[in-house]
């Protein structure tokens, strides 16, 4: 934390000047060194004309330069609350009572674990337990995601969970936190702490920006002083890698809660990527929000499509709303469609992950594109079917060419589900 905002954050001058200070950017072996994010900048890109150094790489939460000073403030424990009790009154399946064990093993070992459980499999409930353990011993706990929906989505939720206790969320504009037991934040916020929480949760942990920003692992252990849980239902190659080198212990979890298997999409070949929504594919639609009253959430791969989605959809009588990552309305757009205000959502990749929509169909347009992995296909997928009377949800992957990527995530699908049943 910087002095602007420990000063924001209405930390006491006479504390300030109890708290260990380092100097923001230095000069070392490799060129300058940030304290803040832990990287790296060669002199001849990260020196000013002043002839100050800066740390470009984590400059989206304000630049730092080597004239400035960082404030670590000493992690005190809270004190243990033997008698704190959560609000939350719901029962876990087996299986999740067995996840939900091992994580609570993990943080008295103070490990790294993942949880790799299914869209759908209840990731939030089973977090509850260990949770608790943690406050409950006076540890401080942070929940975050790459995504600020997730955070959106988990908010609410993990605040009637625990209602007796002071919670915090953080995000790109609100700036630092003061310390609470329950922190809920994107990852780049744990950039503002060091060695502040017993216990990060990094839910997501396969999404973008983390898995292409390494200065995001570097502030997840930075900001721990104690065990780290990544949850996803789509691990990335190098979560597996060191899964199966026994470098990370994992939690499994195939089944969703209600115990029904995953919607597996059907393939549907279109002309152009089913864009211009063919008369069969508004059929469907049709259909399901007549007969099943479902909610619809169509996803195309560009911004530039939401529109055309829209308007042709239009044309036709059903009502659409359109979201995207710079949408300024984007937060009370997902809250109305989460309302059923309007039934139906075209959005980018932006929902594929973290948004939990009760009898909710699921289409892909242009399902093809080169901008839908197998990851984004099984996330997207994985919005249908959360509902235990709607776990049948229909899933549609529409496209002009049958890719490998779509064959690998129908496979991925089939394989969950069958691991499911034995």
């Amino acid at each position: 934390m910087t002095a602007r905002e420990a000063q924001h954050a209405g930390v006491p001058a006479h504390i300030l000047a109890q708290i260990l200070s380092v100097p923001a950017v230095a000069r070392g072996k490799y060129g300058w060194h940030c304290a803040r994010c832990q990287g790296w900048v060669a002199s001849n890109v990260g020196t000013l004309p002043a002839q100050w150094g800066y740390c470009p790489e984590c400059i989206v939460l304000g630049r730092l330069t080597s004239t400035d000073q960082l404030y670590r403030f000493p992690n005190q424990p809270l004190p243990p609350q033997p008698d704190l009790r959560m609000s939350w009154s719901g029962q876990l399946t087996a299986q999740q009572t067995r996840v939900a064990g091992e994580l609570i093993t993990a943080f008295d070992a103070g490990e790294r674990r993942l949880l790799w459980a299914v869209t759908g499999a209840g990731k939030t409930e089973m977090l509850f337990p260990v949770i608790e353990h943690a406050l409950r011993q006076g540890g401080r706990v942070a929940i975050v995601s790459p995504r600020v929906d997730v955070i959106l989505e988990l908010a609410p939720r993990l605040q009637r969970a625990f209602t007796t206790v002071e919670q915090a969320v953080r995000y790109g504009g609100t700036g630092p936190a003061s310390s609470v037991p329950l922190l809920l934040a994107t990852t780049h916020q744990l950039l503002r702490y060091y060695a502040a929480f017993a216990l990060v949760v990094v839910d997501e942990v396969d999404a973008f920006p983390f898995t292409t920003e390494p200065m995001l692992a570097r502030a997840v252990n930075q900001a721990a002083c104690g065990t780290v849980l990544y949850l996803t239902a789509t691990p990335g190659p190098d979560l597996l890698r060191q899964v199966r080198r026994h470098q990370l212990a994992v939690s499994y979890l195939p089944r969703r809660f209600h115990g029904a298997p995953l919607p597996e999409p059907d393939v549907v070949l279109a002309r152009g990527g089913g864009l211009s929504l063919p008369r069969r594919l508004l059929q469907q639609l049709r259909m399901v929000m007549t007969t099943e009253q479902s909610q619809v959430m169509i996803f195309v791969p560009a911004i530039r499509q939401l529109r055309q989605v829209q308007a042709t959809l239009a044309k036709q009588g059903i009502v659409a709303a359109t979201v995207y990552a710079g949408d300024p309305a984007r937060a009370e757009k997902v809250k109305a469609f989460r309302d059923g205000h309007p039934r139906v959502l075209v959005t980018t990749t932006i929902l594929e992950r973290g948004v939990t929509i009760y009898n909710c169909a699921v289409m892909v347009l242009q399902a093809d594109a080169p901008l839908f992995g197998v990851s984004a296909l099984v996330q997207m997928a994985g919005r249908a079917g959360r509902d235990r009377e709607h776990a049948d949800n229909p899933v549609w992957f529409v496209c002009a060419h049958y890719t490998l990527s779509i064959r690998r995530a129908c496979r991925q699908i089939r394989q969950l589900n069958a691991r499911g049943e034995s």
